[in-house]
């Protein structure tokens, strides 16, 4: 059953998951309408900037309230806000439903309501509609009703309290941070840093601690200390090398010799006995 709701009426809700519908007619002269959403603590104001759900922040970071892309359909278009609220932090006492417009104010705009469904039902009726008629003319911005706590449950209040401020009058109403003049102000040029209080520190040079001086790996063998050239000398093959020779791929190398030239002081043994031919 549908209930035809008139300003400042009130209903029971048994969906706890529901949509928020907002339906007009457009046409020339009509301006666009934004549906959003406000959740408020026990102090009607909202907890966080987070709390505020609309174009330009479409989702709820719990994930519990979110606005859903804009429809055309053979009534007129609609903007829709989806709130699951039996999930919803204790702290959350009411889910504000608003609609703003872009451009001119709500006189222009024909045929608004704002419909109720229960979000876990595929089509079907609508719980409640509310046709919304501006006070004035001249508002922008209109909370068309209001989701709230009541005992265990929720019950849905049809509002109609228009605003001449728009959604930044609202959102400011309702505790949220808004600063016109700095979201429109362009962005000033950087600055250059100032220029340091102390000498810049000079060029890293070589480590004065350094005992090791890296050079290329001759694949893992030990590498001799740096020592003069020498000239080449034909490997002994396998025989032992002076320092300044190639060393015997990896082995061990002796300490260097001081020369191999002969002892002077080196005598043949004493010979055997002569064999002579008798």
């Amino acid at each position: 059953m549908t209930h035809a709701m008139v300003k400042g009426s009130n209903v029971p809700l048994d969906a706890m998951a529901v949509r928020a519908v907002l339906r007009w007619t457009p046409g020339a002269g009509v301006p666009d309408v934004d549906a959003s959403a406000l959740l408020l603590g026990s102090g009607g104001r909202v907890r966080s900037d987070e709390d505020f759900v609309f174009y330009n922040q479409p989702r709820h970071p719990s994930g519990l309230v979110r606005r859903l892309p804009k429809r055309s359909l053979a009534e007129g278009l609609t903007d829709t806000i989806e709130a699951d609220l039996s999930a919803l932090d204790p702290s959350v006492d009411q889910v504000v439903i608003a609609a703003s417009s872009d451009g001119a104010a709500f006189e222009q705009v024909r045929d608004l309501c704002v419909m109720l469904f229960d979000a876990a039902a595929a089509g079907g009726e609508p719980l409640a509609v509310f046709d919304i008629r501006p006070e004035t003319g001249e508002e922008t911005a209109i909370i068309c009703g209001e989701l709230y706590r009541r005992g265990d449950g929720w019950k849905f209040r049809a509002v109609g309290q228009g605003y001449p401020t728009g959604l930044v009058g609202l959102a400011t109403a309702f505790g949220i941070s808004v600063d016109e003049a700095e979201a429109a102000a362009e962005p000033a040029a950087t600055p250059m840093p100032p220029a340091p209080a102390f000498p810049p520190a000079p060029a890293p040079g070589p480590d004065s601690q350094l005992t090791v001086q890296h050079q290329q790996p001759a694949y893992g063998y030990p590498q001799p200390t740096a020592a003069p050239p020498a000239p080449a000398q034909q490997s002994a093959y396998g025989y032992p090398q002076p320092a300044s020779a190639q060393p015997a791929y990896g082995y061990p190398q002796p300490a260097a010799a001081a020369a191999y030239a002969p002892d002077p002081n080196f005598v043949l043994p004493p010979q055997g006995p002569q064999f002579i031919r008798p």
